[in-house]
C-alpha cells in the first residue's frame, strides 16, 4: 500500500494525467475542425466518434472510426498508436471523456473543440468551399 492512500484507493492512471494536468496540457487536448481535416488528409490523425449508436443511425459523418464511449475500453487495439486520435461527439461532454481516458492509455488524444455540430456546419453548402479554402485544402 503506498503511503497517504487507503488500500481501495491505489492511484490510477487518471489519478496521474490529473496530478500532471496544467496549462500546456489543457491546450494540447484540444483541435478545431480545420486543423483536424488537415491532420486526416495529412494521415497523421484519426477522429473517433463516440456518439451512441442511436445517434449513429441518425446521422453518419461518413467519415472516421465509430466506437461508442461505453465501448472504447474493449476496443482500444483498433486505434493507432502512432496518430493523433480526436475524439469527436456533438457537444464535447462524451469527447472530452474519451480523450482523458486515451491520454491514460497512452494515447495522443485531443478532443474536437467545435464538436461534431460545428464539423458538420462547416462542411455543408456555401460553408464547405470557405471551410477548405480557409483551410488550405482547396485553392480560391
Amino acid at each position: 500500500m503506498l503511503p497517504g492512500y487507503a488500500a481501495e484507493a491505489l492511484p490510477s492512471a487518471f489519478d496521474t494525467f490529473l496530478t500532471k494536468f496544467d496549462y500546456e496540457t489543457r491546450a494540447d487536448m484540444k483541435i478545431d475542425s480545420k486543423t483536424l481535416i488537415a491532420l486526416l488528409l495529412e494521415k497523421k490523425a484519426v477522429m473517433v466518434d463516440v456518439r451512441f449508436p442511436e445517434e449513429m443511425k441518425a446521422w453518419k459523418m461518413g467519415f472516421g472510426l465509430y466506437i461508442p464511449l461505453n465501448e472504447l475500453p474493449k476496443r482500444l487495439a483498433e486505434l493507432p498508436k502512432d496518430k493523433i486520435i480526436v475524439a469527436a461527439c456533438p457537444h464535447k461532454d462524451r469527447s472530452s471523456i474519451a480523450m482523458a481516458y486515451l491520454r491514460t492509455k497512452g494515447y495522443k488524444a485531443k478532443y474536437l473543440t467545435d464538436d461534431l455540430i460545428g464539423l458538420a456546419e462547416s462542411l455543408r453548402g456555401d460553408n464547405a468551399k470557405d471551410f477548405l479554402e480557409d483551410s488550405g485544402i482547396a485553392k480560391p
